[in-house]
């Protein structure tokens, strides 16, 4: 299946910190995995998994100030 079948969205997850994580998938589950594989243990557990906003491309430009 490609992944143009199946529309994909960006999550930002909340961290402990303050500061968001952005990821991208299907679903927030999928999306969480795909972040999990590009941060280090200790940033994954900053992440707060049910914590999270949907956001569309145009809408992720507003919030780049707020990753970290």
């Amino acid at each position: 299946m490609s992944s143009f079948d199946t529309p994909h969205s960006i999550f930002l997850f909340e961290m402990v910190n303050g500061r968001k994580k952005a990821g991208y998938g299907p679903s927030v589950e999928e999306a969480y995995e795909r972040l999990k594989l590009r941060l280090s243990a200790e940033e994954v557990a900053q992440v707060r998994k049910d914590r999270f906003e949907r956001v569309s491309q145009r809408e992720f430009r507003k919030h780049i100030h707020e990753l970290g």
